[in-house]
């Protein structure tokens, strides 16, 4: 772990049957069928007691041999797996705690903080697909209300999205943090990988330059995504100026005045941030999105430059298909709308959108669906489409 989250493993196996019944799920041991021996359930019953004392004796060897033991004679015992997962991972034996958790799942599959463990285990082992699904899955059915697992939980749904280079993600999930006050070294680096567009598969080398620009933009994304503007703006500003050609630095300072509603300040940044880097998509798509509705026309050939950039961005093709449709050229919007909609299947906007063109073009049938599947999809969670995913 990093800075403050290393205080989770420290808690953690105390926790650990309580943050179970916190989740709301309740096991009671299964008892022998009739005429079955009692025997093996006296001997489950001392192991599974010896090993709760072990565990709570920080004495984890011997706490994990016992659960073992315990589960071999009680396989169906929910709350053994989740003592056994919990004290892996302490022991950083994150393929053992993996295990343990899936067995829990097959028994409690609707348990999210057996999801969220198993996710954090999946994160170490270096299966991120399957981390981020776990996690995803554990915010959908609720993680236990204990703070500091849900932070842990976060922070590394926003080291995994940098991973896999979808920074916006990745701020969304620092920012949640930010929010809550948290400003620690480790959060405030990954925020500035995140506002940079940097790689979590390269960050920037320890104490080198580099790492300190990235420190001092993640301070100032921090210090905006807890509403901190007055703060946030002049660190900004004082950013751009010192280090004029980093890369990316006038794009994360155009997100910071986009989000403040200062559009033609936003509009400068990005289009100083192409300046430096012609061949720039993201920022022409920013000032394609942050023109959206204020000046559409304007925004046109911004979006129509980055799809000439990258024809295979789908969010180019949607973005340009909006101003198409805001600025009442339905018929050219049409073609960018369905290469959106087949890349994003499950946003109901981009349906949306599609519908409404398709009924300007007179096409009455295929209006119809459009709108059919965005009341379907509307019912659901969206899969956004926004650059970066």
């Amino acid at each position: 772990m990093h800075s403050f989250f290393s205080s989770f493993r420290q808690i953690f196996v105390r926790l650990a049957v309580p943050l179970l019944f916190l989740s709301g799920v309740f096991f009671v041991a299964p008892l022998p069928a009739a005429g079955q021996s009692q025997r093996p359930s006296v001997n489950f019953d001392s192991l599974a007691k010896q090993a709760a004392e072990a565990r709570d004796a920080n004495q984890l060897d011997r706490a994990a041999s016992l659960y073992k033991q315990a589960l071999a004679l009680r396989p169906q015992w929910a709350e053994g797996w989740w003592s056994l997962g919990t004290l892996e991972y302490d022991r950083n034996n994150y393929a053992a705690a993996a295990r343990a958790f899936q067995r829990l799942l097959v028994l409690a599959p609707k348990n999210g903080t057996a999801h969220a463990m198993l996710g954090l285990c999946e994160f170490e082992l270096g299966q991120d697909d399957n981390a981020l699904k776990h996690i995803a899955e554990a915010q959908t059915l609720g993680v236990t209300n204990d703070t500091q697992l849900r932070r842990v939980v976060v922070y590394h749904q926003g080291l995994l999205l940098l991973r896999k280079d979808k920074f916006e993600g990745a701020r969304d999930s620092f920012g949640q943090l930010c929010a809550q006050g948290l400003q620690d070294d480790s959060v405030t680096l990954a925020m500035g990988m995140a506002a940079l567009r940097i790689s979590g598969k390269n960050p920037p080398p320890g104490n080198s330059p580099g790492a300190t620009v990235v420190q001092r933009v993640g301070h100032a994304a921090c210090g905006a995504a807890a509403k901190k503007y007055d703060e946030a703006g002049p660190e900004f500003a004082a950013l751009v100026v010192e280090f004029p050609d980093y890369p990316n630095i006038h794009y994360a300072y155009g997100r910071f005045l986009a989000d403040s509603n200062d559009v033609p300040a936003a509009v400068e940044q990005f289009k100083l941030e192409i300046k430096n880097n012609p061949a720039d998509i993201t920022s022409r798509l920013q000032i394609a999105a942050t023109l959206y509705k204020v000046d559409s026309a304007a925004g046109l050939p911004y979006a129509q430059e980055a799809v000439r950039v990258d024809p295979h961005s789908a969010f180019a093709h949607y973005l340009l298909g909006l101003l198409w449709l805001d600025t009442d050229d339905y018929r050219k919007a049409i073609p960018d709308l369905e290469i959106a909609a087949k890349a994003f299947p499950h946003d109901a906007k981009i349906f949306f959108a599609l519908g409404s063109a398709y009924s300007r073009a007179g096409r009455k049938e295929d209006a119809a669906r459009a709108r059919a599947t965005f009341q379907r999809l509307n019912q659901e969670p969206s899969e956004e489409a926004k650059p970066g995913y």
